[in-house]
């Protein structure tokens, strides 16, 4: 019997769950699930008599969290990414396996020796995005390597977004995922890309205004936004030498705009506690970020008089559906503007009982190979079935699943500190994840140049 664990039950973790379960006897696994909500976490595991249980960890008290590691086979954290390191030198300390859908934290390279040296695995970067987006593009990427290809550029886009038949509110956005996650979105440094050859920057005050139009057949039009550093994976990738590189979110025509009002406006700081009493309105909390001189009859007027934006225009119109003008009242006080703003989208933003979200990948590779250069568009659609059973939960879930059945059945040979981008990953998890009903449809193109 092999022990695991899983650390945190949140939105994305329903999936994984019912594919732990539904394979535990077969491979002779039994899950525990450690969440602080046991009513959320009970839930998932119905049906996992015999094979899983439930038990209440608040992961931040460290005692009770390294002595549940200490327990199991193989941890897999789904805990916000911030616990992630506390977690991991639990791991390497008790000698346990690991697997982590987050970026791989800096402060987790300098430990990738010791992992080694133990004969741990540490997988990261194993949900969607970051995850599958690896998986799919080192596929072709080595495809095309094996041909004599040279590739020119690499665009990759993905975004968690609401199904068609559930887009019901003007920003055509409802959360699938951390709604922390969403709010902060692009905060940190300059997102940093490189284009025709030249290194280009965006800075977070920039982010929601350099846009690019992304066209994906039989899905439509979609607004795209650089992601954090898409150069460090250049050399990962096998093409550290590539003109074009870029990786970017995807949301629905019109999102970035009216976004990009909140972030100049300051709404989305997290830095600082504001001081409005719980009974403030929502109205008094935009009115807080205008200059003492804003002009306007009323906080809707001033907010397009300072940002310049048309009074009866669609920004102003999604601000307005939020309640940002209205006397809606905050009900909770000292949160940073950025948290008391997640109060209001939460609410604003939920997915209704029926809803469905939708969960969208793009990549566009150009290479020339045999003196003509071509382009390989493939891209991903997944609905989810519910607002348990999401598209984001499918993709996050999935791979992380059939990854630990390799990592606990002896098929990762690489040790320390990895990514999914190698053959010995991404070939097994992207064929199952297609029996599934995760699959790429791929499109090549000859370019007129």
């Amino acid at each position: 019997m092999r022990n695991i664990l899983l650390l945190g039950a949140g939105r994305s973790a329903s999936s994984l769950i019912e594919y732990l379960i539904q394979h535990a006897r077969e491979q002779q696994w039994y899950l525990t699930v450690a969440e602080r909500d046991l009513r959320q976490a009970e839930k998932l595991v119905q049906g996992g008599e015999g094979v899983a249980q439930v038990v209440e960890l608040d992961a931040s008290i460290a005692q009770a969290r390294s002595a549940l590691i200490a327990k199991h086979d193989l941890v897999i954290s789904m805990l916000p990414h911030f616990m992630h390191m506390d977690v991991l030198k639990d791991c390497l300390r008790l000698k346990k396996n690991v697997i982590t859908p987050s970026y791989v934290p800096d402060a987790l390279w300098p430990l990738d020796a010791e992992f080694k040296q133990a004969g741990l695995v540490v997988l990261n970067e194993m949900g969607v995005d970051p995850g599958i987006d690896h998986m799919s593009a080192m596929r072709i990427i080595d495809g095309l390597h094996a041909k004599g290809a040279a590739i020119e550029a690499f665009e990759s886009y993905c975004g968690g977004l609401v199904a068609p038949e559930s887009d019901n509110n003007p920003w055509g956005y409802k959360f699938s995922w951390n709604p922390r996650n969403v709010v902060l979105a692009g905060q940190g440094p300059a997102a940093r890309y490189i284009h025709e050859g030249r290194i280009k920057y965006i800075p977070y005050h920039k982010l929601f205004r350099r846009t690019v139009r992304v066209d994906i057949p039989g899905l439509g039009a979609y607004d795209g936004y650089a992601n954090r550093d898409s150069l460090k994976y250049r050399e990962m990738y096998g093409i550290a030498g590539i003109p074009t590189m870029k990786r970017g979110t995807l949301r629905k025509s019109g999102y970035c705009e009216a976004w990009d009002a909140l972030v100049q406006l300051g709404c989305t700081e997290d830095g600082f506690a504001m001081e409005l009493p719980a009974h403030a309105t929502w109205a008094e909390f935009t009115s807080a970020f205008l200059p003492e001189d804003a002009v306007g009859s009323d906080v809707r007027s001033a907010v397009a008089n300072a940002l310049n934006l048309p009074p009866d225009g669609t920004v102003l119109a999604k601000l307005d559906w939020l309640g940002l003008f209205g006397s809606g009242t905050l009900s909770q006080d000292g949160l940073s503007p950025a948290a008391t703003l997640q109060r209001l989208l939460e609410e604003k933003w939920k997915l209704e009982p029926g809803d469905k979200d939708l969960l969208v990948m793009w990549h566009r590779f150009r290479f020339r190979a045999n003196g003509r250069t071509k382009e390989i568009h493939a891209s991903l659609a997944v609905t989810g079935e519910d607002t348990v059973h999401t598209a984001m939960a499918r993709t996050v879930g999935l791979p992380m699943a059939i990854g630990a059945k390799l990592l606990l059945n002896g098929k990762v040979g690489g040790r320390g500190v990895l990514l999914p981008v190698k053959p010995e990953l991404y070939d097994p998890i992207l064929d199952e994840l297609a029996t599934l009903g995760v699959a790429f449809k791929e499109q090549e193109v000859e370019v007129r140049t």
